[in-house]
């Protein structure tokens, strides 16, 4: 297997609904060996999860793990706060960032890298109403000519 081949798990595509997604970090998750097992099975959500950034450490709250069916005593509350491994000098650059009016941190998606499973966070500005109007408006027009061409094509 290659040493860097990507098998997605979680996918979180509300982030990119409610925010526009200005750049991405890989971290790696401080994890359970039941978690990690799990997680290899593609039992995680990270639908209502968010970032937070505790005293210099950044951590996932509310991403949900689902307990390991063999690990009994071993399986770890699945709604815990997990510490995410990223570099000092990133973690600053994103304190910097994120004490700018409107940004935040949105997990955007679960990954295994390897054998190691990271997640992919995203320094995020939220959308205001009429900016998820107009990506609505957006995709349905691109909806109405792909059936369009589709259409055309069958005659």
């Amino acid at each position: 297997m290659a040493k860097d081949s990507i098998k997605l798990i979680a996918n979180n595509k509300k982030a990119y609904h409610e925010y526009f997604i200005e750049e991405k970090y890989e971290a790696g998750i401080s994890l359970a060996g039941t978690e990690v097992k799990s997680i290899r099975q593609g039992k995680c959500s990270i639908k209502e999860a968010y970032v937070a950034i505790e005293h210099g450490e950044v951590f996932i709250h509310g991403m949900h793990i689902s307990p390991y069916e063999k690990g009994n005593i071993f399986n770890k509350d699945p709604l815990r706060s997990r510490k995410l491994l990223m570099h000092g000098y990133e973690i600053n650059k994103l304190i910097g960032k994120i004490k700018e009016k409107g940004y935040t941190l949105a997990p955007l998606q679960v990954y295994l890298k390897g054998s190691l499973v990271k997640l992919e966070i995203g320094l995020a500005r939220g959308k205001k109403l009429y900016d998820k109007r107009e990506d609505i408006q957006k995709k349905d027009l691109r909806r109405e000519t792909e059936r369009e061409f589709k259409v055309r094509n069958l005659h």
